[in-house]
């Protein structure tokens, strides 16, 4: 099945977000076919860093995230890195993007800290979810299942815990897609 036809937004941070979890995907999906649409806070460039601390590489950023449509993708993810993560859930625009998804019924996928905006966004309540440790409390205090699993996927909502788990997230983000190309 060809993923050719798809297209997958990827949020970053204009500082902050993890490399890892930014890059690998965006790869591995490049290298599937699909079309990754850079999705910015503002405009110019993002950098990702490693650990929060060390930083790694800038990406142009293709769209901001106050004009880009759920209607114009089939896929939306969300890097972690604690800083990056921390500035989606407070920037309007990166909610209100997350939400249509949501609302679309779209997949939305976030890895480590990202489902802080998952929070934000409304699409947290009585899901089974994974993320970073830390955020256990976040996600059960919003009305979340927290679950200790490589990938969690929950009505739409695609979750993983850290970078150790890319493979399997970037595994359930071609499976998402491939569900897409279905209907």
């Amino acid at each position: 099945m060809s993923l050719k036809d798809k297209t997958a937004a990827i949020l970053l941070a204009p500082r902050g977000s993890e490399d890892s979890e930014f890059h690998t995907p965006k790869k591995a999906l490049e290298e599937a076919g699909v079309r990754v649409v850079v999705v910015g806070l503002e405009e110019g460039e993002g950098q990702t860093f490693k650990n929060d601390l060390d930083p790694v590489a800038r990406y142009n950023v293709d769209k901001v995230a106050a004009e880009a449509m759920a209607d114009d993708y089939d896929l939306l993810i969300i890097p972690g890195g604690t800083v990056g993560a921390d500035k989606f859930r407070s920037e309007a625009a990166a909610i209100a993007l997350t939400n249509a998804f949501g609302e679309a019924g779209k997949p939305v996928a976030a890895i480590c800290h990202a489902p802080w905006l998952l929070i934000e966004a409304g699409l947290v309540k009585g899901r089974r979810m994974t993320s970073f440790k830390s955020l256990r409390t976040d996600l059960e205090n919003a009305g979340g299942i927290w679950v200790d699993a490589a990938v969690v996927e929950d009505g739409g909502v695609i979750t993983s815990r850290g970078p150790d788990d890319l493979p399997d997230f970037i595994e359930a983000l071609i499976r998402a897609l491939s569900d897409t190309a279905k209907h």
